[in-house]
């Protein structure tokens, strides 16, 4: 870290975050009207440090619980229906039947899908699931495509969680409206879960009442930019939602805060920024699935095309016990950046993992760099030793998504480490002569993901065309890194191309759908399109033939998006300083 940088941070005045979550801890941020209300008070904030907000006012559709409960065995369970579940005020009553499935064992676990036998999936039908976890997407629409009426999801522990259940990512259009679920769901505690298995076991039968309102909401959604000096249309993007579930402390006011702090530090220092820094604010995180950014992310598509160097999600910093930096999502080009900020702020070693598809990364069709999503977490051996659950946020803290996500759950310490982490990040971003992404890495992980298709494919699938192609793009990367390290690439043209490379094979290595539109929010493998290398075992003669076609248009896309890379890094060492 150099003086500058020590500089900047140390301008870090923990009582302004900490007196912002306080507040906000009175706050429930459910409904958009009190939500509005949270985005009040932070512009009213902003506007005290001199920076002055532009408040958009998108119409984001939205799903709101309001009642849950589910009546069995002559007593009435406490329930929460997870937004997007189906609004059933009458009840839907029908018999049981249990899916087992296997609690999860870490955070990004939490939206992994149940599978079944035949007979099992056959026996769904016409039944209400009871099954062990979440109700999330994956499983409430896997469930719902086997015919159940209904899903009660049975969490860890004595909590009852809030979720949501849409596969859909942000506002629905037409091509996906279709997928908004048609049944209703709720999360029940593992007691009441308990005894409902036993119910089941006995052939008995239960009701799932469910009431939301579902609709279109004028919602705020309040954006600062601060303008760098020397190439202003190119700019990092620092982000986290501000909507949550009751007065969510933990996920997500400290996010919310550490951004204002952030404004306020940076605002400061506007003048020796190189590129423009963008903090967002966004509602619909909850009860939208991610509604706010997609909305940003459609309307203001192009300019993040030309310009977003790098999207950082802010979501539960600053949490008790959340003292290590395990399971860091992050795409493989930011690897190497990401960890040397978390190293030089706290001494600790990063663990990052592949970049999930949930939180608010709904940048990957754009093609947009990103790292961190959760930040710090607790030790595993604590959480083992408390007894914890895998939960998606607070730190690991089980009060996720509960009404006891108060301000018990807020940590000073923790939070001044977080709030420099991504102080340092966007710094270095902002000020960076050239953008230290390292492609190589991905090209890596491009290689590993294909030798394990290839190996899963056996001789049925020749991937050897993709495989030679990331070769190609490797070497031609080695040689564009020498020629950086020894100033023969102009910097504009080197930061250029690396912008380039993310609008490439981020898309290829994240989603499946075409640029600009939203996959669904499922679990996406590496290298999507040739995944279907890793099934191939299942299937008879016939459906092998038609995997054989799907593949082979699969690694058409590939191999043409590897080689365009490839004449990217090639043309910009054409241009010489």
């Amino acid at each position: 870290m150099n003086e500058f940088e020590r500089r900047v941070l140390d301008e870090i005045d923990l009582d302004q975050p900490w007196s912002l979550i306080e507040t906000m801890s009175t706050m429930v941020r459910e409904h958009p009207s009190d939500v509005d209300a949270a985005i009040d008070l932070v512009v009213e904030r902003l506007r005290g440090y001199g920076i002055e907000p532009t408040v958009h006012r998108p119409e984001l559709y939205l799903s709101l619980p309001k009642e849950a409960d589910v009546t069995a065995a002559g007593r009435v369970m406490r329930a929460k229906a997870p937004a997007a579940s189906a609004s059933a005020p009458s009840g839907v009553e029908a018999a049981l039947i249990h899916v087992p499935a296997d609690y999860a064992r870490a955070a990004d676990d939490v939206f992994g899908a149940v599978d079944a036998d035949e007979t099992t999936r056959a026996a769904v039908a016409g039944k209400i699931v009871v099954s062990e976890g979440f109700a999330n997407p994956a499983n409430v629409s896997r469930f719902e495509s086997w015919g159940a009426v209904a899903v009660i999801a049975i969490n860890p522990g004595e909590y009852v969680h809030w979720g949501t259940c849409t596969t859909v990512w942000g506002n629905p259009g037409l091509d996906d409206v279709d997928r908004i679920p048609s049944i209703p769901a709720v999360n029940v505690n593992r007691s009441d879960g308990d005894a409902l298995l036993e119910l089941a076991a006995a052939g008995g039968r239960a009701t799932v009442r469910t009431v939301l309102e579902e609709g279109w909401f004028r919602s705020k959604l309040p954006v600062v930019e601060i303008r760098g000096s020397e190439h202003p249309d190119e700019f990092v993007l620092l982000h986290g939602h501000i909507d949550a579930w009751d007065a969510g402390v933990g996920d997500n006011a400290t996010g919310d805060a550490t951004m204002v702090e952030i404004a306020r530090v940076l605002h400061q220092h506007r003048h020796e920024l190189k590129r423009s820094v963008r903090i967002a604010w966004w509602p619909g995180h909850s009860t939208g699935r991610y509604a706010g950014s997609t909305w940003y992310a459609d309307r203001f598509a192009l300019e993040l095309d030309e310009g977003c160097v790098v999207q950082i999600n802010c979501d539960s910093p600053g949490c008790r016990w959340a003292t290590e930096y395990i399971d860091v999502s992050h795409t493989a080009e930011t690897h190497g950046f990401a960890s040397d900020v978390i190293r030089e702020v706290t001494g600790k070693t990063m663990q990052g993992e592949r970049a999930h598809q949930a939180g608010d990364y709904s940048f990957n069709n754009i093609g947009i760099s990103s790292h961190f999503m959760l930040l710090s977490t607790m030790p595993p051996e604590l959480r083992a030793e408390k007894g914890y659950y895998a939960v998606g946020g607070c730190g690991a803290n089980i009060e996720w998504h509960t009404e006891f996500d108060t301000m018990q759950i807020a940590d000073r310490d923790v939070l001044l480490a977080d709030i420099e982490i991504y102080l340092l990040s966007v710094l270095r971003h902002a000020t960076a002569e050239i953008v230290a992404f390292d492609w190589r890495a991905t090209s890596d992980e491009f290689d590993g993901t294909i030798r394990r298709y290839q190996e899963a494919a056996g001789d049925r699938v020749d991937l050897a065309p993709a495989r030679e192609a990331n070769r190609e793009l490797r070497a031609a990367l080695d040689t564009f890194y020498d020629a950086i390290a020894a100033g023969r690439v102009d910097a504009v043209v080197a930061n250029r191309s690396i912008r380039r490379l993310a609008r490439r094979l981020i898309p290829i290595n994240f989603t499946r759908e075409p640029r600009f539109w939203h996959d669904p929010a499922l679990t996406t493998p590496p290298l999507p399109d040739l995944a279907p290398a890793l099934d191939l075992d299942r299937l008879d003669d016939v459906t092998l033939g038609f995997a054989r076609t799907t593949l082979l248009r699969a690694q058409n896309r590939v191999v043409a998006t590897l080689r365009e890379a490839t004449r990217e890094v090639e043309a910009a060492q054409e241009v010489t300083r």
